[in-house]
């Protein structure tokens, strides 16, 4: 696990968001897992299994959300980027998500990308 994480947080960019245009300015470099929920859990589920969940995210005056996470059959949740949330952010109860057969619709070639970057740092264990 240890490993899939590192090469997750290694492999996000702004182009693995699922920020659109406007809020695309909103990821840094210094803030990394910003709009990389979708697609970092997506990446969990296809090599780990488990459920995937989603929450709506509000509060602190700021526009509504929705956030992605995994839950495993043992109840263990994994959340590779709730640190993207101030405190002041409420995330809400999750509900269990069924993907798509062909995969994702929305921001396919973003989580496509981080999915092969992931594949490759842990075939290359580049990972430390």
């Amino acid at each position: 696990m240890l490993q899939l994480e590192q090469a997750l947080r290694r492999s996000w960019g702004a182009d693995t968001t699922c920020l659109d245009a406007a809020r695309l300015a909103q990821w840094r470099p210094d803030d990394p897992s910003r709009g990389q929920c979708g697609p970092t859990a997506l990446v969990i589920q296809d090599l780990l299994g488990g459920d995937l969940l989603i929450a709506d995210v509000n509060g602190g005056g700021e526009e509504d959300e929705v956030h992605y996470w995994n839950r495993f059959p043992s109840g263990l949740e994994i959340d590779l980027t709730r640190e993207q949330f101030q405190p002041h952010r409420i995330i809400g109860a999750p509900r269990v998500v069924v993907r798509p057969a062909g995969g994702p619709r929305a921001y396919a070639e973003e989580y496509r990308l981080l999915r092969a970057r992931v594949l490759s740092a842990l075939a290359d264990r580049r990972i430390e």
